[in-house]
C-alpha cells in the first residue's frame, strides 16, 4: 500500500498510509495530512489514488509543490520520489506491483514508442513494451489483448496489455487507464479536462467494459481495443 513519510531536517515526524481515493495535504486541520507551517498553504496539494498509481496535484499553493527538486502542477509519483513543501520533505513509498515506472506505459500522441531489440519470431515493427514484459518469452503475457494506435505519428503501433493497469493518453490533457479484471478489461478516465470517448460516447471515472474492436479516442489520438478469442 502506498504511503507518505513526512520529515523535516532529516527527522521523520509522521507516516501516512494512502488508503483513500483523495488525500489532502495542507496547513488547515481538516486536511488528511496536516503540516502546521506558514510556508504551507491551507489547502496545499492533493494525492489521488488510481489503482496502484498515485498522482500529486498542487492546489495553486503560494510556495509551490516540488518533486525531486522540480516544481510540479500535477505528476504521477514513482516509488522513492521526494515531495518538497517548504522545509518539509515527504518521501513517497509504493512497492506494489505495477507502481514503478518500468511497468507504466503512457502513449503520447506524436511520440513514436522506441522499439526494443527484436526478439526471435517477433513481427517487424513490434511495439515497445515495459522491460518487465519484454523479458517474457512469447506467449506468456496471457492476456491476448492490445491497443492499436490508429492516428498520429505512432499510428500502426500495437501495445500489448500485459500489466494489470495500463495508462494511455497525454498527461494534463486526457489520461485513461485500462485495467485487467477476471472477466476482461475495463477503461476509465483518470485525469484531464478532455474526457476520452469509447465508440463515440464520453467515458467518466466509472470503469466501462471493453470488447474486441472497440474504438477509443483521447488527446486527439484514435486507438482500437483488440482481444483475441
Amino acid at each position: 500500500m502506498p504511503k507518505m513519510i513526512v520529515s523535516i531536517d532529516g527527522v521523520v515526524i509522521k507516516e501516512v498510509q494512502l488508503t483513500k481515493d483523495r488525500t489532502t495535504l495542507g496547513r488547515r486541520p481538516y486536511n488528511d495530512i496536516v503540516i502546521d507551517n506558514l510556508a504551507v498553504s491551507g489547502e496545499h496539494a492533493v494525492l489521488q489514488l488510481s489503482g496502484n498509481e498515485v498522482y500529486l496535484e498542487d492546489l495553486n499553493s503560494t510556495n509551490g509543490t516540488y518533486v525531486n527538486g522540480k516544481a510540479v502542477k500535477k505528476q504521477l509519483l514513482q516509488n522513492n520520489d521526494t515531495v518538497e513543501i517548504g522545509k518539509y520533505k515527504i518521501k513517497f513509498i509504493n512497492e506494489a506491483p505495477g507502481a514503478t515506472f518500468e511497468k507504466t506505459m503512457i502513449i503520447k500522441p506524436g511520440m513514436v514508442p522506441p522499439l526494443p531489440p527484436k526478439a526471435a519470431g517477433a513481427p517487424a515493427g513490434a511495439p515497445a513494451v515495459a522491460p518487465a514484459a519484454a523479458a517474457k518469452p512469447a506467449g506468456e503475457a496471457g492476456t491476448g489483448a492490445s491497443i492499436k494506435v490508429l492516428s498520429g505519428a505512432a499510428a500502426g503501433r500495437e501495445v500489448p496489455l500485459v500489466k494489470v493497469v495500463t495508462t494511455i493518453g497525454k498527461p494534463g490533457v486526457a489520461v485513461a487507464a485500462i485495467t485487467k479484471r477476471a472477466h476482461g478489461f475495463v477503461v476509465a478516465h483518470v485525469e484531464g479536462a478532455n474526457k476520452p470517448t469509447l465508440n463515440g460516447a464520453a467515458i467518466g471515472s466509472d470503469p466501462v467494459a471493453l470488447k474486441n474492436g472497440d474504438m477509443l479516442e483521447l488527446a486527439g489520438a484514435q486507438m482500437q481495443f483488440l482481444q483475441a478469442g
